[in-house]
Order: structure tokens, then C-alpha cells, then sequence
């Protein structure tokens, strides 16, 4: 069979096999199997249970999944919009064996989401909750907003003390990240991180790493975009940072991409079954990576996700071989110059897609 002829499952064909899929999830996580002749995932039944991938952190000893729930505009949404999908798909992800959540408050009301479903599961206690400070203060060195900013984010996501508090974009660094310092001396938070979803400031990340200040970078790393291996990745590891990666499908224009597309038969060889899985195990299998940040608003989409912690990883010269096949498909090396999500920017209107509406209302545009 060639690369070209469908070799594994679409992502809706994929989850349709699933059935009532969250029950699955929760009972029996992702034994490994084939697939039948309707191209169904066949599960043998004497197959033993598996655990969620995880990895841990070599300068801080802490161990999670190699899959996060991102929360940027996905979790957003108005006051009095019905939120029982959004906590669909935070049920399965936790059902499936995730256990790290990423949000801030710069991500309108998903903060307030975070906080509700936390509230309302079992597994709170192991789910690992990464949040972000972004402020400048009233004049240079104010640090006043900034600890406005923790108090609202422990009293809206109901935690007294904070897994993991990042500097939000590098904004304010010589500010925020001594003031996170002594958060963490004082038990207000484990670990101190920062972060950024743009290519150019990862020099700057990488800076901050080697000068052995932050227990976490968050950046951005795709099979697209692949500057993050240059320097920021290396000295994460040499130092033994954890790492959280960001756009792993490049806001959804991976998966239009591929859209309609077979996936390519070696794909069998790591258990990717969707196109999700491919690009997620991608970026999960460089030994830098701690957690690849995945949102989404569709449960289903969540139920396909976390399947890239189960079965194996692409090793490196699989991963060569899937970015050389990435670059056969047309409109691939144009992933730059397409909009964020497309045909799924409409599924988010929460409060910052309303705050943005306004101001294009304003100035004509």
C-alpha cells in the first residue's frame, strides 16, 4: 500500500469508533490493538491496561503527563453561555489520564472555567495547574498589579497554592519573575516559569533558562515551526527545565492542511491513528519536551487528543521522515500566512473575541 492510500482513520472516523467514548476512557485507557476490516481500532481483550506517558522533570524531580489541557480561547466564553461542552471536554481529558491544565488570566474567563470544573472532579488533587502573570504596575518596578493578578487567579481557580506561575509573554521579566521567586519561598507556588507563543523571543527564553532562574520555559514547537530545537530545547535540557510546548497544531492549520488526507501507512509503526496524534506524538518524542499544551472546545477532539499518550513515540529517524513527508503536501510550507483556526474561528465567542469585535467596530476595520 502507498503512503498515499488511506492507512489509518480521519479524525471524526476515529472517534466514531469509539462509541460512548469517555466510559472507555475512564475504565480501560487505550489498551493497544489493531484495527478490523471496517477499519475500526479492534481492542484484544487480554490486553493489560496502560498508563498515560508521562515524563519528569530532571532539576525538580516532578513528574506529568506528556499531554496538557490549553485553555486560550477555547475555555473562554460570556457570561450566562452554557459551559456543559467546555466541561465535556475537561472530563475526558482528565478521564483519558490527563493531569496538567495551562491557563491565564489574560484568556477572558477561562480562568473562571478552569476553577468550576476543578471544583467538580474527583481527580483535582492530581491535576497539575500551570497559570500566568501579565503586568506592568503603575510605574516601573510596581509590583502591586501583579500580586492582584496571583490573588484573583488562586481565588478563581480555587487553589491556595499554585502548581506552577509563568511570566506571561516575558512581559515585565525583571519584575514579575524575583516577585515569583518569593512566592515560591513563601509555598504560594511550587515553580516559577515563563513563556511565549512567538518564534523570535525564544533566544530570550533561552537566556533566562541558562541563567538557571525558572523551573519552566513554555514555548512554541511544531513540526512546521521547529526554531525551539536551534537553542531554547538544548539548554532546557542541559539545565533540566521543564518544558511546556505551545501550537502543536498551529492554531488548527496543521490539521486544515491535512485536511481529507490519508495518513501515511508508517504511521501504524507509532500508533497515530489520526492526523492529531501524528503531529502530537511528533512533538512529544523530542526528549526536551515535559508537555505538549492541546485546547480544543470539541469533547471529541479531547478524546482523540489524549490518545497521542498511549503506544509508542516516533523515534528520530521516524520523526525525520514524517517532517519530509509533511513537506510533500501542498500548502504545507504556507502554514504562516494562514489565519488562526481556520473555519473554526467562529466556534470561539467568548469574551475576548467580543473585546476584539469592539474594537475593530471602532476604528472602521
Amino acid at each position: 500500500m502507498s503512503e498515499r492510500q488511506n492507512s489509518g482513520f480521519s479524525r471524526r472516523g476515529f472517534i466514531g469508533t469509539l462509541g460512548t467514548g469517555a466510559t472507555i476512557l475512564a475504565t480501560t485507557p487505550f489498551l493497544s490493538g489493531g484495527a478490523n476490516a471496517q477499519g475500526q481500532a479492534s481492542v484484544p481483550e487480554t490486553a493489560p491496561a496502560k498508563s498515560a506517558r508521562t515524563r519528569t522533570i530532571p532539576r525538580t524531580q516532578q513528574t506529568l503527563t506528556t499531554l496538557g489541557l490549553g485553555t486560550f480561547l477555547t475555555f473562554d466564553a460570556r457570561p450566562g453561555d452554557d459551559r456543559r461542552r467546555l466541561g465535556e471536554v475537561f472530563r475526558r481529558y482528565v478521564a483519558g489520564g490527563g493531569r496538567v491544565i495551562d491557563t491565564s488570566p489574560l484568556y477572558g474567563s477561562a480562568e473562571v472555567s478552569v476553577g468550576a470544573f476543578l471544583a467538580g472532579t474527583p481527580e483535582a488533587s492530581e491535576i497539575f495547574v500551570a497559570n500566568k502573570i501579565w503586568s506592568t504596575g503603575e510605574y516601573l518596578g510596581d509590583e502591586s498589579h501583579a500580586v492582584a493578578s496571583f490573588e484573583q487567579s488562586r481565588l478563581r481557580i480555587w487553589r491556595d497554592t499554585i502548581d506552577l506561575m509563568q511570566c506571561h509573554s516575558i512581559v515585565n521579566a525583571p519584575v514579575v519573575l524575583p516577585l515569583m521567586q518569593a512566592w515560591k519561598k513563601e509555598g504560594r507556588i511550587r515553580y516559577v516559569g515563563v513563556t511565549h507563543h512567538e518564534s523570535g523571543p525564544q533566544d530570550q527564553l533561552a537566556e533566562l533558562v541558562e541563567r538557571g532562574g525558572v523551573d519552566f520555559v513554555q514555548t512554541n514547537y511544531s513540526i512546521f515551526n521547529r526554531s525551539a530545537e536551534r537553542r531554547l530545547l538544548p539548554a532546557a535540557a542541559d539545565r533540566g527545565v521543564g518544558v511546556f510546548i505551545n501550537l502543536p497544531l498551529e492554531k488548527a492549520r496543521l490539521m486544515k492542511v491535512v485536511e481529507g488526507r490519508p495518513l501515511p501507512d508508517f504511521a501504524r509503526e507509532f500508533e497515530a491513528a489520526t492526523w492529531a496524534q501524528f503531529f502530537l506524538k511528533w512533538v512529544m518524542a523530542h526528549p526536551a519536551v515535559t508537555t505538549v499544551l492541546c485546547g480544543t472546545s470539541n469533547p471529541e477532539h479531547a478524546e482523540d487528543n489524549v490518545r497521542a499518550m498511549y503506544g509508542p513515540l516516533p523515534d528520530e529517524a521516524m520523526r525525520r521522515r514524517m517532517v519530509q513527508h509533511m513537506e510533500t503536501i501542498p500548502g504545507f510550507t504556507d502554514i504562516a500566512r494562514m489565519p488562526w483556526y481556520p473555519d473554526k474561528d467562529a466556534q470561539y465567542q467568548g469574551l475576548i473575541r467580543a473585546a476584539q469585535a469592539t474594537a475593530r467596530a471602532r476604528t472602521g476595520q
